[in-house]
């Protein structure tokens, strides 16, 4: 019996699959049966939260396999803290690997492709995405995950690929998430039969799709808006009226990574502001920041 314990927000909880529950972590434990699956996952959830809340609870179950797949939620907020973050991504991959458990990671896609928002307005928050995605590339070569690189798997830039919101997967994106999670277990020896790409239920109608962009949809624009709104106008301003770094953070850890080493005492972020790192990370050597993450902004 395989022991999995899913961390992660709304896309590991299942949200846009057509079965309520499932999503691409539970077509993952079906491939790999006999498998006992535990879903941590909460909607909303931040890396902080995964570290402090879902852990853990992983930790107590004795896991053979974890998988992590979250960021997303800490790009959608005003307190964007790069520093924290990666120290926190790098405790939650360091205390897993050192149970030798195996770990599944994942990048991020790039929310404002599949939007299909202008050029001006997915910077920003590219540059964000990138950010996590370099520390998340770096963790994963150092640890030996199993790494999934979702930002440059071009298939999931496809439109059917996620549900109405555009920012959960649909039941063929959750599908094509445990293939790649499957084969990528399969290449460390599990017995994995990885699940049939095409979706066995009803994709929603137009009619529920607008319905769900004029309820739903409004009331959680209307939430992150209050947060994050402020902060981005301000990074919109600086698109428009100063000359941006177009690396950012990024930058700086693909510049260490390329020494081989990534001990970060102080870093810049993309409001210009300092913060302390209390961790270490360390990304491929050689390589460089846009090769790691989403699409170079």
């Amino acid at each position: 019996m395989i022991r999995i314990a899913a961390l992660g927000d709304s896309v590991t909880v299942g949200l846009g699959d057509s079965v309520p529950g499932r999503g691409w972590a539970g077509l993952l434990a079906e491939s790999l049966a006999p498998a006992e699956l535990t879903n941590l996952a909460a909607c909303g959830a931040r890396v902080h939260d995964v570290v402090h809340d879902q852990l853990p609870r992983a930790l107590a179950l004795r896991p053979s396999v974890v998988t992590v797949l979250v960021g997303v939620n800490d790009t959608l907020r005003g307190d964007f803290r790069p520093a924290e973050i990666a120290a926190d991504l790098e405790h939650l991959v360091t205390r897993l690997s050192a149970d030798r458990i195996t770990v599944v990671t994942a990048t991020l896609p790039d929310p404002g492709l599949m939007l299909r928002i202008p050029a001006l307005l997915r910077r920003p928050l590219a540059r964000r995405i990138h950010v996590i995605n370099t520390i998340v590339a770096g963790l994963s070569h150092g640890h030996g995950t199993a790494h999934l690189d979702l930002a440059r798997h071009p298939a999931l830039y496809e439109p059917g690929m996620w549900s109405v919101d555009r920012m959960h997967p649909s039941e063929r994106g959750h599908r094509s998430l445990a293939r790649l999670a499957a084969a990528e277990l399969g290449a460390r020896g599990l017995a994995v039969r990885p699940p049939a790409p095409e979706p066995t239920g009803a994709e929603p109608s137009a009619w529920a799709s607008a319905f769900w962009l004029a309820t739903a949809g409004t009331a959680w624009l209307a939430r992150r808006s209050w947060d994050f709104l402020p902060a981005f106008t301000v990074l919109i301003a600086r698109e428009l009226w100063a000359q941006v770094d177009r690396d950012g953070v990024a930058g700086e850890f693909a510049q260490r990574a390329t020494a081989g080493d990534l001990h970060v005492a102080l870093e810049r972020d993309e409001t210009g502001h300092e913060g302390r790192h209390r961790g270490r990370v360390v990304p491929a050597p050689g390589e460089r920041g846009h090769e790691l993450g989403v699409p170079h902004p």
